[in-house]
């Protein structure tokens, strides 16, 4: 398991954790990350992620790319 900041781009990926407190969490089920889902790195500019999930492209900051674990 590792931080989806790692991940290679274009790669699909499982969610298997999403980690912080139930506000982060809510945040994220809220922008469409759950545990089992499928997501992708698009790409990263700068501290930001652009992230495939869902069928739909979501900008997440570095910072909660780290709480999402894959």
């Amino acid at each position: 398991m590792m931080p989806l900041i790692f991940a290679q781009a274009g790669q699909p990926q499982i969610i298997r954790k999403i980690g912080g407190s139930p506000e982060v969490k809510q945040h994220l089920a809220d922008l469409g990350f759950c545990v089992g889902g499928e997501v992708s790195v698009i790409s990263t500019l700068g501290a930001n992620m652009i992230i495939k999930v869902k069928e739909s492209r979501v900008a997440v900051s570095e910072e909660l790319a780290k709480k999402i674990m894959i």
